[in-house]
């Protein structure tokens, strides 16, 4: 189910939408959805089942290629585009409004957060909703509790040490470790 209301077009051309906004209320049909859904996924007695049920979640034919360990939280997933081969860890948590894309080969650490959404520093817009997409690009490996804010790109082949914080992009073929997360090494 790929929502294409006119709320989603308006954030995703990079508008800060206010909470007060009448058309705000569709987030939340979407969010119920999915909220049911994942109660079924969080209750699923394998694998091969987490993988149907997050299916319907993002509308999209997730790969047998690809693990899910559960708990496993995201809001919409209608915005969450799921590669081959893929590896999610336990209790992660996805914010997926703004997109997020894993691309093939990817491995993900139990307790990670991508999150796509936020919020205008300035006080008078601060009720509002922003959202800048995610990439996560091939063969990547996400550490566990990283996360990964708004807006940025995970290289190739690039590893996100264990509790990082990514607030930019992360070149492909390096570690990065830290808050905010640097370049530690290059990966040959």
């Amino acid at each position: 189910m790929k929502s294409t209301h006119p709320i989603f077009e308006r954030l995703h051309a990079g508008e800060a939408v206010p909470f007060s906004d009448a058309a705000y209320s569709e987030i939340g049909k979407v969010a119920a959805r999915t909220m049911e859904l994942s109660v079924e996924l969080n209750n699923a007695p394998d694998v091969p089942t987490a993988r149907r049920i997050l299916s319907q979640i993002t509308g999209q034919n997730i790969n047998e290629s690809t693990t899910l360990f559960t708990p496993f939280h995201v809001n919409l997933g209608i915005f969450t585009r799921i590669g081959k081969n893929v590896f999610i860890n336990s209790d992660c948590s996805f914010l997926d409004i703004g997109g997020i894309t894993i691309e093939d080969e990817v491995l993900i650490g139990p307790k990670v957060s991508i999150i796509t959404e936020g919020h205008p520093i300035d006080t008078k817009d601060r009720k509002s909703l922003i959202v800048k997409p995610i990439l996560i690009k091939r063969n990547a490996w996400i550490g566990a509790g990283a996360t990964i804010l708004p807006g940025v790109s995970i290289g190739e082949n690039s590893v996100v040490a264990a509790g990082a914080v990514i607030s930019k992009d992360v070149p492909n073929n390096c570690v990065v470790a830290g808050v905010p997360a640097k370049v530690v090494k290059r990966i040959d």
